[in-house]
């Protein structure tokens, strides 16, 4: 068996014609793939027939290259668990890596809690990210008619336009590239045609190539300043009105300059995944806590799941602080900010204090208790 470390898990979505099936079977050609596993919904929907298929068995596919296709036979959990078996048992030599393709109608938060909530699986997996396809010729009616489709734009890493040369109107190709920014500003915006399978994994904090975790990319924070900065200088938004319930999903940051007592941002992520946690579709965060200043603590979520909390040995590129990056659907905002200010004990905000918090945490939001 291989020496055993977190397997890291891309989930792939993207509505119904985006190109996730024409993506799988160029992924499944490349080298860089060997060793990886495919959970999909049908082998049928998949062209192997190009690849040697060496043993077909159990709902899995072994390919000549070491890749597995599996179907998804019951519950996700039930086929990763296999997958784990398969690899502690030495019927799978190697395993580097799982691609989960999600049906063009999924939610894809239920597939993320499977990967991140479950306590077994969260010790053999790890989330790398979210790659969502969008269709460039239907993308915008697909928008406009599926709030599925927001969503999984929403919770992206990283967002793969297909079929952008067959759009012949650029104006049309740059509106939807400035919808899918505002949607998600911190994903990195990516053309099917020119990506390879370098840029689509490694989503995770750790970066292989660096040795060491890497906080601004991981938390997207290149992307969504190169998007604010595009949008801020002269971006037209008359059609803003045309694509109201966008502002259903928003993304957005919370940022605290010094530390934090770990009762205080416990309390905070308890109190926001008991109120609302349905409505928080994913949250990255990095903390700095008053009790180790030094060692920052390193939280990631889907609704009301928290994967375990990690601990990185120092600060990697040199700034400390709390900052959090939260992808909500139809959460108040204000709530989020003025729970937050209470419990850092921000000045200047008009929020109870933090003792108020305490004794009634919901009447921040004007809720009954």
């Amino acid at each position: 068996m291989q020496n055993f470390h977190p397997i890291p898990v891309s989930v792939l979505t993207g509505f119904l014609g985006a190109g996730k099936t024409t993506l799988l079977n160029r992924l499944l050609k490349d080298p860089a793939l060997t060793d990886t596993a495919v959970i999909i919904n049908e082998f049928g929907n998949v062209a192997i027939d190009h690849l040697l298929v060496e043993q077909a068995s159990d709902g899995v596919i072994e390919l000549s290259d070491g890749c597995l296709c599996c179907t998804v036979r019951g519950e996700l959990v039930d086929t990763l668990a296999d997958l784990v078996d398969r690899l502690q048992t030495g019927r799978i030599a190697s395993l580097k890596r799982v691609i989960i393709e999600t049906t063009g109608l999924a939610d894809p938060a239920p597939v993320l809690q499977s990967i991140m909530g479950h306590p077994v699986l969260v010790q053999a997996f790890r989330l790398d990210g979210v790659i969502t396809l969008v269709d460039a010729v239907n993308g915008e009616a697909t928008l406009d008619a599926h709030v599925e489709a927001i969503k999984q734009a929403a919770v992206a890493d990283r967002l793969v336009m297909s079929k952008a040369d067959l759009v012949t109107d650029d104006a049309t190709l740059a509106a939807l590239k400035a919808r899918l920014a505002r949607i998600n500003p911190s994903a990195l915006l990516l053309d099917v045609a020119t990506t390879g399978a370098a840029a689509l994994f490694e989503c995770g904090l750790y970066d292989p190539e660096t040795k060491t975790a890497d906080v601004r990319r991981w938390l997207g924070e290149e992307a969504a300043h190169a998007a604010a900065h595009h949008h801020g200088h002269g971006h037209d938004h008359h059609h803003d009105h045309d694509h109201h319930h966008d502002e259903r999903v928003r993304s957005f940051s919370l940022v605290h300059d010094g530390p934090v007592p770990f009762a205080a941002i416990e309390m905070f992520l308890d109190l926001l995944r008991s109120t609302h946690g349905e409505k928080l579709l994913r949250m990255k965060g990095i903390v700095q806590l008053a009790e180790d200043p030094a060692r920052p603590l390193v939280i990631h979520g889907v609704q009301k799941i928290l994967h375990p909390p990690a601990r990185l040995p120092f600060w990697p590129d040199g700034v400390s602080g709390t900052r959090l990056v939260l992808i909500t659907h139809d959460m108040p905002e204000d709530y989020v900010r003025r729970l937050f200010a209470a419990i850092t004990n921000q000045p200047g905000i008009d929020t109870p204090d933090r003792a108020a918090v305490e004794n009634n945490p919901l009447a921040i939001a004007g809720m009954p208790r």
